[in-house]
């Protein structure tokens, strides 16, 4: 039997008659608990609701709003919605990729970058679009995102040695 971890517990509680129906619910306050969605929580999830974890992972899988890994301290979307697409989104997430060393769907080793590719930012008009924690960057340039990105992972680790 897979022990419930104390901070999904507060999350459990607000569903005590807990139904297939609640799935979806659970999963996004579980990531949003804990960053991720981790073999452990399906799992934890998938007992409390009487589901197999298969049936978990599978809903899971489907919905591109969960994540599976934890992101970095610096988080960077790269939109390819149609107007990013035609302004070389393709382009600037192949050098971004390159940059920072690492893949679409990754986390730096070290924790400090991950990297995702999203439908649309919905910010056609400043394409191509890129978000680093939040932060948009308009008619981005890889040399611009990987320059700020870079940045803002040593202002993280200074700010965290204090």
């Amino acid at each position: 039997m897979v022990m419930v971890d104390q901070d999904l517990t507060s999350v459990f509680e607000k569903y005590p008659k807990a139904r297939r129906e609640h799935l979806i619910p659970i999963l996004q306050q579980v990531q949003e608990k804990i960053g991720f969605l981790s073999k452990e929580a399906m799992e934890q999830v998938g007992n409390q609701l009487d589901l197999p974890v298969s049936k978990v992972y599978g809903v899971a899988t489907f919905y591109n709003q969960f994540r599976f890994q934890p992101q970095g301290k610096v988080h960077c979307q790269v939109c390819r919605g149609t107007a990013c697409h035609v302004k070389g989104s393709d382009r600037l997430l192949s050098s971004i990729t390159h940059n920072m060393k690492v893949e679409p769907g990754k986390t730096t080793k070290d924790g400090s970058f991950s990297l995702e590719v999203v439908a649309c930012i919905g910010a056609c008009g400043l394409a191509p679009v890129v978000t680093l924690n939040g932060e948009f960057i308009g008619s981005a340039t890889a040399d611009r995102v990987c320059k700020t990105a870079k940045r803002m992972i040593k202002a993280e680790k200074t700010d965290g040695n204090k």
